[in-house]
């Protein structure tokens, strides 16, 4: 089972960029689908983004299509989250998540996720 550590994130003004990084240590990076996941305050935490082991595949939140784009370098065991043209109602804290079944992700099958990133704010405001 990999460790996920995140980098990234902090506070943006609307229609601004940024990159969040998720590192996985202490597994087989490549042989499992990454996704993130956003939490706002007061609701639960939902399904943002995930990607294929071999990132032939990738799905996107309706909320977040055409601005979002996720990304992995298996080499460097990361994944990356690039967010453009960012709204206030993007702010909330994101996770990365790690499983062996993108399906798991896609599906905001949050119980079954197999590692957790620790968390990181993002907020957009002006």
């Amino acid at each position: 089972q990999v460790q996920l550590v995140q980098s990234g994130g902090g506070l943006v003004q609307p229609g601004g960029s940024l990159r969040l990084s998720c590192a996985a240590t202490g597994g087989t990076f490549s042989g499992y689908a990454m996704g993130w996941f956003r939490q706002a305050p007061g609701k639960e935490r939902e399904f943002v983004t995930g990607i294929s082991a071999n990132s032939g595949r990738t799905y996107y939140a309706d909320s977040v299509k055409g601005r979002f784009t996720i990304s992995r370098d298996n080499a460097k065991n990361t994944v990356y989250l690039q967010m453009n043209s960012l709204k206030p109602e993007d702010t909330a804290v994101y996770y990365c998540a790690a499983d062996r079944y993108l399906s798991t992700i896609t599906r905001d099958r949050i119980a079954e996720i197999d590692s957790w990133g620790q968390g990181t704010q993002v907020t957009v405001s002006s």
